[in-house]
């Protein structure tokens, strides 16, 4: 059977939990020999056993530069070549202003800037002609709800960054794009709602979150890998500088 990720070496980070294990589940699911980062090796390891043979993981934190190129030179150490890079690590705050603080806003665009480009920086001169890079945004970057400015702001200048970043690398070959969930049902996510409403109301916040959505529902993981799958394959070979939003319609109406 021809897997359209065949062959390929792909570094997914923030891949333990949530989006980015749903991700590095669909692209090993895909043919891809897929290096998985994150901060902990507990959970690191136990989403390697979860993926299967087709993966493995680095601990490494995105907001250190030199954590980053450690990880990619042992992926080059392991495999030998490097085809795919999702910077998917992130993380949110709600920070409504007037009660921002200083920690909270280094915090927040530390990860969700900082670690992007350090994610992203080391990697294209790692990279092939036809190599190619996504990176997770939101739909924050232009909804973002009251109380997470900090979040959306941070989104939004993943965006900007990849604007200008596909003009710097010209006639490299390499494809950079940002993928933008809504409301995914991740544990994380689920996790948020017990903390705001109690443990029984989940599953009913869950469902209304879901029928406020074109859809009627929310997403699940495994669409957000299949999405990434496609910017990151051959399907999407004239694709660049884009923003797709994978959301079931809910930013676009």
């Amino acid at each position: 059977m021809n897997l359209p990720l065949d062959g390929r070496v792909a570094v997914i980070t923030g891949g333990a939990s949530g989006v980015g294990l749903g991700i590095a589940r669909e692209f090993a699911d895909q043919g891809a020999r897929v290096v998985i980062t994150d901060l902990e090796r507990e959970p690191l390891d136990e989403a390697v056993a979860t993926i299967g043979p087709n993966c493995s993981g680095v601990v490494a934190d995105v907001t250190r530069l030199a954590d980053m190129e450690a990880m990619y030179r042992e992926v080059i150490a392991r495999h030998g070549r490097l085809d795919t890079v999702v910077a998917n690590a992130g993380i949110g705050a709600h920070a409504p202003l007037g009660a921002t603080t200083e920690e909270q806003f280094d915090r927040t665009f530390g990860v969700n800037a900082k670690g992007v480009l350090f994610t992203v920086q080391p990697a294209i001169a790692l990279l092939p002609p036809g190599g190619t890079i996504v990176i997770i945004g939101s739909t924050a970057s232009v909804q973002p709800p009251a109380g997470m400015g900090l979040y959306g702001g941070s989104k939004a200048a993943v965006r900007a960054f990849v604007r200008s970043w596909i003009q710097d690398i010209k006639g490299s070959g390499i494809r950079i794009n940002v993928l933008s969930p809504g409301a995914v049902d991740t544990d994380s996510l689920r996790h948020a709602l017990a903390m705001a409403q109690g443990a029984d109301a989940v599953p009913a916040a869950v469902r209304t979150m879901g029928e406020g959505n074109p859809t009627g529902r929310i997403a699940d993981p495994r669409e957000m890998g299949t999405a990434a799958a496609f910017l990151a394959g051959d399907a999407s070979s004239f694709i660049t500088g884009v923003e797709l939003f994978v959301d079931g319609g809910m930013a676009q109406v």
